[in-house]
């Protein structure tokens, strides 16, 4: 007679063995992509409301891997952006393969095994929110998981984190007190950002990411010949009616500019 509890051990055990399994690559995806699109499923911001109230996380990621993203990033705040750890797995069950970035403010190791368990490739650390210590404590832990790091720095006193090794590092555009937002940002700490991690930049063993304030093709473009590699953007997408298709369009708009 089969005992069932050996059953459920051997089968706990190949669970555990496919969530160690090495993730999707966030920097290797930009690094391939000639347009480097991080789209964002994002229902909600704090400042301008609700996005897409009813927008679903089993349908609008998947859209967006059809339509050309690069890799996907996936609100995960639920009191101020309307996200859940939850539409991380939607994503996934619904046949998402692309590398996703878990989207929260991070600020305990707790919230690195959260984003290991719904099947996030890469996860957000923000210097602003974070001591350095604190910040090479997590992204260190988040190594040993087996997720990849964006290190998202918003000026010019942030920059040295950018020594702490991660994987990609990241310029908000968009100002986190005031949520003025600004693209010349990514341009104006680029070149400072050199001088800070060249040799990283100069190898790939990191990528820059320009994030938020991004609407056009012709951005990107100028973006991507000050070095950067990936371009996050949400809510020029989650407020289309078809946030897949105006991916598409935008993809389009910005291969017509290389």
């Amino acid at each position: 007679m089969t005992d069932i509890l050996q059953d459920i051990i051997a089968h706990k055990r190949q669970e555990l063995i496919a969530l160690r399994q090495p993730k999707a690559s966030l920097r290797e995806a930009l690094l391939r992509s000639d347009t480097g699109i991080i789209a964002e499923f994002k229902r909600r911001s704090p400042s301008k409301g609700w996005l897409k109230e009813d927008g679903r996380a089993d349908q609008i990621p998947l859209s967006y891997q059809q339509h050309g993203a690069a890799a996907l990033s996936i609100l995960t705040d639920e009191h101020y952006f309307g996200g859940h750890d939850d539409f991380i797995r939607q994503a996934r069950q619904s046949g998402v393969t692309l590398p996703v970035l878990y989207k929260n403010f991070i600020v305990d190791e707790l919230q690195l095994y959260e984003a290991l368990f719904c099947g996030a490739s890469a996860v957000l650390l923000i210097a602003a929110c974070l001591s350095k210590q604190a910040c090479a404590t997590l992204l260190h832990r988040a190594h040993a998981l087996g997720l990849e790091v964006l290190l998202e720095m918003h000026d010019e006193h942030e920059l040295e984190y950018a020594t702490l090794g991660p994987d990609l590092c990241g310029i908000n555009n968009r100002h986190l007190g005031t949520f003025h937002t600004d693209v010349e940002t990514s341009f104006r700490l680029a070149e400072r950002l050199r001088a800070v991690c060249g040799d990283a930049l100069a190898t790939n063993s990191t990528v820059l990411v320009s994030e938020s304030g991004i609407s056009q093709p012709q951005t990107v473009r100028e973006l991507r010949e000050a070095g950067f590699r990936g371009f996050l953007m949400g809510e020029a997408f989650m407020r289309e009616a078809d946030p897949g298709q105006a991916l598409a369009a935008f993809i389009e708009g910005c291969r017509k500019n290389y």
